[in-house]
């Protein structure tokens, strides 16, 4: 229970269908701060207080389980180590695989629990090799995406009892069950970085390390406190001191962690037709898909081909942009409901050069 309607909601429907309901909010951060900036982060004291009101007009048992450590091992230090290294993470996909369906539940599971209920706006269905994870009814909260990499273990201890409501009808039950939560904001953004300042954060962790911005063609346009700050296909934010020549805008298209240098050109530099992803989910045959590259992006038309020690290689039926290593990758059925299995990108191809495991 984080302390938002959705896993109030989700709690308050576990206890309706006959379950013995124990709210657990997870202790994230080492130092928390008393109340939560707007809409970010999910990890303040202000937070456990409401996830424990939740919990009191429900009427269950209510504890808070400290795994701040774990968190700062295998979320903030990976997030942190995966910027150094020039790739792109997304934590709320760590946290999901890391932290509350290995970690959370892994302690359930030795304490007695059944299952993990949580707040996601997803669907499962039984199948015939084991649960099936579909997209949530509403398109506009739908976290699937979040979920894709966890292994059918992990999803049949798992229980999302939202997926077949839209928000709007979750807030409603929510205010109908005398929730106090039932209007507070959805978090959003990275949790452990409040005031939503990405690059300063990395800047505290890493020290600055100033280096060029460097056109296609060699020049120098600009400079940089740390390329860390930077990711695949990202404008704003670039510290340009002379126009291309081309007079087009520049995108980023490669950060080099060892050269410091932050490549930069034309926005079709960034299109790639195939990529590489390991540590996959997927252990189907060669198919044809649907396949999503970022949590609130939309799925494009694609092939996925397993190889050999959990690698798939990825084909794109038109070209894409902005793919960088360390993205997720989230492989769909071609109706684009069913999630078939998920994986992190390592590779992605295409002629710009070679850093960090990634051919951009």
């Amino acid at each position: 229970m984080s302390g938002g309607v959705d896993s109030a909601v989700a709690a308050a429907r576990a206890v309706d269908a006959g379950h013995e309901v124990t709210g657990v909010h997870l202790a994230l951060s080492a130092d928390p701060a008393s109340h939560r900036t707007g809409a970010r982060g999910c990890c303040s004291l202000e937070d456990s207080r409401d996830a424990r009101r939740a919990a009191d007009v429900l009427g269950i048992p209510f504890y808070i389980w400290d795994m701040a450590e774990r968190f700062d091992a295998e979320v903030v230090a990976s997030f942190v180590a995966d910027y150094a290294a020039g790739r792109t993470p997304n934590p709320c996909v760590r946290c999901n695989e890391r932290i509350k369906f290995a970690a959370l539940l892994d302690r359930a599971l030795a304490l007695g629990f059944d299952a993990v209920v949580t707040g996601h706006h997803a669907r499962l269905a039984d199948g015939p090799a084991g649960p099936r994870l579909f997209r949530s009814v509403d398109p506009g909260k739908d976290q699937s995406y979040v979920l894709g990499t966890l292994h059918p273990r992990q999803l049949a201890r798992a229980q999302f009892p939202l997926g077949d409501s839209t928000k709007q009808q979750v807030r409603a039950e929510a205010t109908s069950r005398g929730l106090a939560v039932a209007d507070k904001p959805d978090s959003h953004d990275i949790c452990f970085i409040a005031d939503g300042d990405t690059a300063g954060y990395l800047r505290r962790r890493l020290g600055a390390q100033p280096g060029p911005i460097v056109d296609r063609d060699g020049t120098v346009v600009g400079d940089h406190d740390g390329a860390f700050a930077y990711t695949v296909g990202q404008r704003r934010g670039l510290r340009l001191g002379r126009p291309a020549a081309d007079g087009q805008p520049r995108y980023v298209l490669n950060v080099d962690p060892v050269s410091r240098v932050v490549a930069v050109g034309p926005a079709e530099a960034l299109d790639v037709a195939r990529i590489e992803a390991a540590d996959s989910t997927y252990t189907g045959p060669r198919r044809a898909c649907r396949a999503q590259l970022r949590a609130h992006g939309a799925s494009v038309p694609a092939r996925v081909t397993p190889g050999a020690g959990g690698m798939v290689a990825v084909e794109f039926s038109r070209p894409v942009r902005g793919v960088a290593a360390g993205q997720a990758v989230v492989f769909y059925d071609e109706a684009d409901e069913q999630v078939l299995g998920g994986a992190t990108i390592s590779r992605v191809p295409s002629a710009v050069g070679s850093v960090a495991g990634a051919d951009l």
